[in-house]
C-alpha cells in the first residue's frame, strides 16, 4: 500500500479521476461539422451553425457517437442505460459559444452506468477499479492566448467534438465495498488501461499529448485504517502521466501538512505548476448547484434497445486486458513484455502476424520488437506488414522478416551474433528475406560436427599449455577455448555444439 508517514500517523490516498476522451467520429456530436480539428486546419473553418450558437439552430444527435459510446462501455464491463437523457450545463466563458455544455449528469442518466476494470495493485495482485459513469457529451473550443499581447482568440473547431468522461466511483454508503485508487503508480496504471481499451476498441486516439485524452484529479487523504471519506480537492486537465503522478503526491503532502498543523482541507479546484511540480488553489470548487443543470429541451430522450447492444458487442475485438492474458497464458510471455505488446492494438496484431500460431517463435518475437524495433521507427511500419515500395524510403521490417530471422535462430542455422548482424544489414537497407541475407554475405552458421570438431583439434593441438591446466581442474578456461574455435570458423560454428565438443575432447 501507497503511505506517507506523518506527524502524529500514517496516511493514505484516496484518488478519483474523471478521464475525458476525445471520441473518433467523422462529424461533432450535435452538428455535420468535420469532428477533425487537427492543428494544421485553419481556425474557425470546421464550425456550424449549431457550434457558433446561432439563433435558431437546433442540435441533432450523431448516432454514431453514441454507438461509440455503447461499446466503450462493453468495454469496460458496464451497464448500457436503455432511457437516457441530455442536459444543459450552465457556465460562461469565452470557449463556450453557447454558455452552456451538452452533457449528461448522473441523475440524467448517461448512456454508460457503472462499470469497471482490473489493474495490477502495488501488491502484485489484480484489483478492480469501481467505474460510476461514462457520459457524452461536448468539447469547447480552445483560447489562445500568445498570439497577441493584450488580446485572447478564440478557434472553435473542436467546439462540438464529442467527449466521454469516465468517472471513477466511491461508495460513500458501502466504505467497505470500495476498489479504488490509492497510490501515483495505480493512477497511471489505471489511465493506461482505459487508453489502451480506448485505442483497441477505435473510440478514441486518446493521446494525451495531442489533447484527446485528458484527467482531473480528486485527491484526499485519511489516517491509515480510517474508512473515512476527507474533502476532495481537484486538479484541472492533466495531460502527463508524469505530472499527474506528481500532482497527486504534492497535493497529498499538502493535504497531510495542513490537518497536521489543525487545519481544514476546502474543496478547490487546483492548478498544477509544471516548474516546480506543486499545486496551488485556482478557484472555489463548484457544486452541482452551481451549474443549474437542466434536461436540454431540444434533444429527445435517447432510446437503445438490446439488439443494437448486441449488434455492437459483436464486432469488438479482443481487448488488451484478454491479449495480456493469453501472451501471458498460452505464449509464456512475461508480464513486461505482455503489457508492452498491447500498448496498441496495431502492435499486438503485428506481434500476432510475425508469431503466426507457432508458439516457440512468441519469445524471440517478443525480444526483437521490444529491444530493437521499437527503438527503429523509421525502419518499422506498426500499420504495414509489407516493404515500402518506394526506393530512397527506409527499408520497412515486417512481420515475415522478424518471423523467418526468429527461425533460422531457433533451427541453428545462425546464432545471435549473426542475427544481429542480419537485422543491421535489413536496418541499412538490404531488402532481401533474412536467409537471403546471411547466404549473400556467407552467415549460415556451421553445424556440422566433423568439421567443428576438426577447428578444435587445430584449437587443442596449438594450445597445449592452456589444455593441461584445464585438465589439472582450470575449468575456467573453456572460455579461451571456445573464443579461438569461433575465431578459426569465422564466427558461424554453432557455439552450442562448440561448447559440448570441446568438453569431450578436452575431459577424454
Amino acid at each position: 500500500m501507497f503511505t506517507i508517514k506523518g506527524k502524529t500517523c500514517d496516511w493514505e490516498v484516496v484518488i478519483g479521476l474523471e478521464t475525458h476522451i476525445e471520441v473518433l467520429s467523422n462529424s461533432k456530436i450535435f452538428s455535420g461539422a468535420s469532428a477533425d480539428y487537427n492543428p494544421t486546419i485553419a481556425p474557425n473553418t470546421q464550425v456550424s451553425m449549431v457550434d457558433a450558437a446561432m439563433p435558431g439552430m437546433l442540435p441533432v444527435l450523431n448516432e454514431y457517437c453514441v454507438d461509440q459510446a455503447i461499446k466503450f462501455g462493453l468495454g469496460i464491463n458496464a451497464d448500457i442505460t436503455r432511457h437516457s437523457r441530455f442536459a444543459r450545463k450552465q457556465y460562461f466563458y469565452p470557449d463556450l459559444p453557447q454558455g452552456y455544455q451538452i452533457t449528461q449528469p448522473a441523475d440524467c442518466p448517461p448512456v454508460v452506468g457503472r462499470g469497471w476494470i482490473e489493474i495490477m495493485g502495488d501488491d502484485g495482485n489484480p484489483k478492480k477499479i469501481l467505474i460510476e459513469r461514462a457520459h457524452m457529451e461536448q468539447d469547447a473550443g480552445k483560447l489562445k492566448h500568445d498570439a497577441h499581447p493584450t488580446k485572447s482568440f478564440a478557434d472553435y473547431n473542436r467546439a462540438g467534438v464529442m467527449l466521454l468522461e469516465i468517472v471513477t466511483w466511491l461508495d460513500v454508503k458501502n466504505p467497505e465495498n470500495n476498489s479504488f485508487i490509492t497510490s501515483p503508480d495505480e493512477a497511471e496504471r489505471y489511465l493506461r488501461e482505459i487508453r489502451e481499451i480506448a485505442r483497441a476498441l477505435g473510440v478514441s486516439k486518446a493521446n494525451m499529448e495531442e489533447g484527446s485524452m485528458r484527467a482531473d484529479v480528486n485527491v484526499s487523504v485519511r489516517p491509515v485504517g480510517s474508512n473515512e471519506f476527507r474533502t476532495r480537492t481537484e486538479t484541472k486537465n492533466m495531460v502527463s502521466f508524469k505530472f499527474i503522478k506528481t500532482a497527486i503526491e504534492y497535493e497529498a503532502k499538502r493535504q497531510i501538512d495542513i490537518y497536521e498543523n489543525g487545519g481544514t482541507v476546502t474543496q478547490d479546484t487546483m492548478r498544477y505548476n509544471q516548474g516546480d511540480g506543486t499545486t496551488s488553489v485556482q478557484r472555489s470548487k463548484e457544486d452541482a448547484l452551481d451549474y443549474r443543470y437542466f434536461p436540454d429541451p431540444d434533444l429527445l430522450e435517447l432510446v437503445i434497445d438490446d439488439e443494437r447492444i448486441e449488434r455492437i458487442r459483436k464486432t469488438m475485438p479482443e481487448l488488451p486486458a484478454a491479449t495480456r492474458a493469453r501472451y501471458m497464458g498460452e505464449l509464456g510471455l512475461a508480464e513486461y513484455d505482455a503489457a508492452r505488446l498491447t500498448e496498441s492494438t496495431d502492435i499486438s496484431k503485428w506481434f500476432d502476424a510475425a508469431v503466426a500460431g507457432k508458439k516457440e517463435r512468441a519469445k524471440g518475437v517478443a525480444n526483437w520488437m521490444i529491444s530493437e524495433l521499437f527503438a527503429h521507427p523509421e525502419n518499422w511500419d506498426v500499420k504495414n506488414e509489407t516493404q515500402n515500395a518506394a526506393p530512397d524510403a527506409p527499408r520497412i521490417i515486417c512481420p515475415s522478416d522478424l518471423a523467418e530471422l526468429v527461425d533460422m535462430v531457433l533451427e541453428n542455422a545462425i546464432n545471435g551474433k549473426q542475427a544481429k548482424e542480419i537485422f543491421i544489414k535489413m536496418l541499412d537497407g538490404e531488402t532481401e528475406p533474412p536467409r537471403q541475407i546471411a547466404k549473400k554475405f556467407g552467415m549460415e552458421q556451421i553445424t556440422d560436427t566433423s568439421a567443428i570438431a576438426a577447428a578444435i583439434d587445430d584449437v587443442i593441438a596449438a594450445n597445449t599449455p592452456q589444455v593441461e591446466q584445464y585438465r589439472s581442474g582450470k575449468v575456467g578456461l573453456l572460455g579461451f577455448f571456445v573464443g579461438n574455435v569461433m575465431r578459426a570458423t569465422g564466427g558461424k560454428a554453432n557455439p552450442a555444439v562448440v561448447n559440448e565438443l570441446l568438453k569431450k575432447k578436452l575431459e577424454a
